[in-house]
């Protein structure tokens, strides 16, 4: 069997590094994002309307 020219099957080595550095930079814009001001207070807010609630 000779080599395929034509026909990739899967990523290369570089490929795979560009998507763990692409996939890698999404967390930590969503850790970023999750860990900031805002969302923590608004998560407060929501756990501690909830807790005093009528039961």
């Amino acid at each position: 069997m000779g080599l395929d020219a034509g026909g990739d099957r899967g990523m290369s080595t570089a490929e795979y590094a560009v998507g763990t550095v692409a996939a890698v930079s999404f967390a930590v814009v969503l850790y970023k994002i999750v860990t900031g001001d805002t969302v923590t207070g608004a998560l407060e807010g929501l756990i501690e309307r909830s807790l005093d609630g009528p039961f």
